[in-house]
């Protein structure tokens, strides 16, 4: 059964609320909508969770994101603007070609994640999460004054645009026959501009939030209603909403901003020191870097790694014990999975306990339930990088 809302950080509750274009879509295909960082979202459909989930792995959903924040970056000076702003190395990417990457601070805290583009049409095309739209917009802006008054030639604009996800191992199938670009040649977190059924002005990255083989398509709002409904008339794809969305993720071993990364942690005690580029190692010359390059060398006190029990689920803010039963860290997220009949989850431990296969406990429920450190991702991923 759905876990109770407020583990996934949803919310019930009334207030004016932001919607998508597809708002009244989802309400007319049976979406249980929830409020979900400022926007009226579905958590899922008449379906039910599990069976959104697996179809998702077997074959192919469709998600509406269009609540996360999309920007351009413009400019002869845009790589050089991203890269004020972040720990990747932009201007290594081939053109078409995206990287996860992270927003940090003076301290080395993470302030997102995002993804970046470095499209071939003269400008950065960033997807960011949608709990940090204002505060993402707001230190872009900044940083943005500072560089037009250093004299840099860089510009912003965000996008009205709508975000699909199209995420299962039938996703290729089902979009070719709307597309006149060969899938086979678009390769995990690649993107091209493209229609897309006949739909013009879309931008498809082959990216997503499962785990699985999928894109995101983005798509001019007035069209996204007629491109998801040419999506459904393929029976292979079934609508998926937050709750499927969040179960895949973490099976997938993918971290949620604001319960596994926040800006009181590093990309090294999140495990994602992998996101910093090597020329940006070297050189220094990212927010935090002082804070994070030494960390990469030495161990930190703390680590986010993966938990696997069985019994009562683990969610977030469980306490992590040690076998003598002092407490050694806290879940941050946690789940039953659909696919591995197990309890999932991840959550950050004392370094010395973060080796794989270490027994440790969990406190749920004021029982002590015992709990194995675990190799993420917990269900192997998908991605496609070729063939």
């Amino acid at each position: 059964c759905l876990p109770p809302l407020s583990f996934l950080g949803f919310s019930l509750k009334q207030a004016p609320l932001k919607r998508t274009p597809l708002h009244d879509f989802h309400v007319a295909q049976g979406g249980k909508m929830v409020e979900f960082a400022g926007w009226s979202m579905p958590v899922q459909y008449k379906d039910s969770h599990i069976s959104s989930h697996l179809h998702t792995r077997h074959q192919c959903s469709a998600f509406d994101v269009s609540h996360m924040l999309q920007t351009k970056v413009y400019g002869k000076d845009r790589v050089k603007f991203i890269e004020s702003l972040i720990v990747g190395d932009i201007a290594e990417l081939k053109d078409n070609q995206g990287t996860l990457s992270l927003f940090t601070n003076a301290k080395g805290g993470i302030m997102d994640d995002l993804i970046v583009t470095k499209t071939d049409q003269g400008y950065l095309y960033v997807v960011s999460n949608a709990g940090c739209a204002d505060k993402d917009s707001a230190h872009m802006k900044a940083k943005l004054q500072e560089f037009k008054v250093a004299g840099h030639d860089v510009d912003l604009e965000y996008l009205e645009e709508s975000l699909i996800a199209l995420q299962g191992p039938s996703m290729a199938g089902v979009l070719q026959e709307g597309v006149s670009d060969d899938l086979n040649k678009l390769t995990f977190m690649s993107s091209v501009l493209t229609p897309v059924f006949g739909i013009r002005g879309c931008r498809v990255t082959r990216c997503g939030y499962t785990g699985e083989d999928g894109v995101e398509i983005s798509v001019p709002p007035g069209s996204v209603i007629a491109l998801m409904e040419r999506l459904l008339a393929c029976s292979q794809v079934k609508l998926a909403g937050l709750g499927a969305r969040d179960s895949l993720r973490l099976e997938a071993g993918l971290c949620l901003y604001g319960n596994d990364i926040d800006e009181t942690t590093t990309p090294v005690e999140a495990s994602l020191v992998w996101t910093i580029g090597k020329r940006r190692r070297q050189a220094r010359d990212f927010p935090g870097a002082d804070i994070i390059i030494p960390q990469i060398k030495a161990k930190t006190q703390r680590k986010r790694v993966g938990l696997i029990s069985t019994g009562p689920p683990i969610r977030q803010h469980t306490p992590i014990l040690s076998l003598d039963g002092r407490i050694i860290g806290e879940v941050t997220s946690g789940c039953p999975s659909p696919c591995l009949k197990q309890n999932v989850a991840m959550g950050y431990v004392e370094t010395s306990f973060s080796k794989l296969g270490t027994h440790i406990q969990v406190e749920v429920r004021k029982k002590f339930v015992p709990a194995v450190i675990s190799k993420m991702p917990f269900v192997p991923t998908n991605y496609y990088t070729g063939y």
